[in-house]
């Protein structure tokens, strides 16, 4: 099981703190989730020369991917670029970040080996869904990975995200099913991973997908 390698909290960096959940990382049981669902999405990272990350925020996987990748490029519409990137260039770590969306990536045709999106497709609507893949698919050569984690709405993790003043459904605009639907227009699926809340109790409330361009 890949481990997800941080920042001590202490010495943390939020590009967003309106928005950005990484404080949500450091807490018990919570926390433990929240990683979790990151470190599967890159347990299916199969590694290579070039990855970019759709929705960066404050960079939590970029100590595991540069093991992976010789290079991070990473687009987010709300991150500080020039923050995050400061604070990984002291830890040894180089990444190209810039803000710009995933209906128009600002890079040429097949230039990735893998695109990661780590909630990040919920929170567009259906109906640009499949703008967005058609980019993603564009970027990625032939071959390359698509990996992605969507949340599956549960309605124990909504009344969770209430307890912590977070109206999910404010932010969420697909579902796991559209996101699917629209991925497999322009990938083929390989792998599919499910997490379960409380042991299981819970049932399924995040869905991982690694699927490869044809």
């Amino acid at each position: 099981m890949t481990k997800l390698k941080m920042l001590p909290s202490s010495r943390a960096y939020s590009a967003n703190p309106d928005g950005d959940p990484l404080r949500f990382y450091y807490v018990p049981f919570l926390g433990a989730l929240y990683r979790g669902r990151v470190e599967k999405c890159l347990s299916l990272l199969p590694g290579g020369k070039r990855v970019l990350e759709a929705g960066f925020g404050s960079g939590v996987t970029f100590f595991n991917l540069a093991e992976l990748y010789s290079e991070i490029y990473g687009i987010d519409l709300n991150s500080n670029c020039a923050a995050v990137a400061e604070c990984y260039r002291k830890q040894g770590i180089t990444p190209g970040l810039v803000n710009a969306s995933l209906l128009a990536i600002p890079y040429p045709n097949a230039c990735f080996d893998a695109v990661l999106c780590i909630s990040v497709l919920e929170h567009l609507s259906p109906g640009d869904l499949d703008a967005a893949f058609r980019e993603i698919s564009r970027v990625i050569r032939p071959s390359g990975v698509l990996v992605y984690g969507v949340p599956i709405e549960r309605p124990l993790m909504v009344m969770s995200f209430r307890l912590l003043g977070y109206d999910i459904r404010e932010h969420h605009f697909s579902t796991e099913k559209d996101v699917f639907l629209s991925a497999s227009r322009y990938f083929a699926p390989e792998r599919q991973l499910t997490i379960r809340g409380l042991g299981g109790l819970a049932g399924p409330i995040y869905e991982i997908r690694r699927l490869i361009k044809s």
